[in-house]
């Protein structure tokens, strides 16, 4: 079974996954990042591919895809940083990237890429759903790889459940219809999102992302779906702690008020 829906299949609440940007702020450091997040205790990884023009980003992203990119940083660069992960880290691994740098590479070559490493799903922000369907649904079903769809409140009824139809894994549920990028609580308006896309019953499981920072959007964004993706707070905390993955997901918890986590070992 693919890691992603063994995980659900697992534990269908409070997962917590942990979006960063590979290359950034060290070069070298992705493999080190991405075990120490496990040995914290982390559900699920978003390791994200460089672009130097990430739409869906806000401005701590865009700032660590540069800082990567001047790192030298590429998608080549980064499948061999990932070629033993296997040996060490059994947690679900997602990258997330824009669609030029996957179509240079070539979609095939990349689920072939993938697979090597033992990534488990990819959320492409910019692909256009009827080109999912059509065209690169079937060659990633070939690797055994699940593609992550998007949704907004702004996403019609019949076009959330076209993709809960047309996908395996789980929903991505964007918690604003604006870039990423750390808020203080959701209001209303989003809250009454959550409850919508809750009520429709999805065979997929759902995770928010977008804004989550602190206990007050972590508590309420948690409490409707079955977990959340947390990465410009991270990648702040990350950046602060120059590197030390440790160090940076332990404030990160503090923050987000769970107690039920694995601290340092003396």
């Amino acid at each position: 079974m693919n890691r992603i829906n063994e995980l659900f299949s697992r534990k269908r609440h409070d997962i917590l996954s942990l979006y960063f940007c590979a290359g950034s702020p060290t070069l070298e450091g992705t493999a080190t990042v991405i075990k120490t997040l496990e040995q914290k205790g982390i559900d699920m990884i978003e390791i994200g591919i460089p672009f130097s023009d990430p739409m869906a980003d806000g401005v701590v992203i865009q700032n660590a895809a540069t800082q990567a990119l001047r790192n030298g940083m590429t998608l080549r660069k980064l499948f061999d940083q990932l070629k033993e992960i296997r040996q060490e880290v059994s947690i679900p691994l997602i990258l997330m990237g824009y669609l030029n740098p996957i179509m240079q590479y070539g979609f095939d070559n990349f689920c072939r890429s993938c697979q090597n490493c033992g990534i488990d799903g990819v959320i492409i922000p910019d692909l256009p759903f009827k080109d999912y369907v059509e065209e690169f649904r079937p060659i990633a079903e070939r690797y055994d790889l699940r593609i992550i769809m998007l949704i907004t409140p702004e996403t019609s009824e019949a076009r959330v459940r076209e993709i809960d139809q047309h996908t395996d894994g789980f929903i991505y549920m964007v918690s604003s219809a604006a870039t990423t990028g750390a808020q203080t609580n959701f209001d209303e308006e989003r809250q009454a999102y959550f409850c919508r896309i809750e009520n429709m019953q999805l065979r997929n499981p759902r995770m928010v992302g977008f804004g989550i920072s602190n206990k007050q959007t972590y508590k309420t964004a948690a409490s409707h779906a079955s977990g959340c993706i947390i990465g410009s707070k991270f990648i702040t905390l990350l950046d602060e702690e120059h590197g030390n993955a440790d160090r940076a997901t332990e404030r990160l918890m503090h923050l987000l008020g769970r107690q039920n986590y694995k601290t340092s070992n003396p």
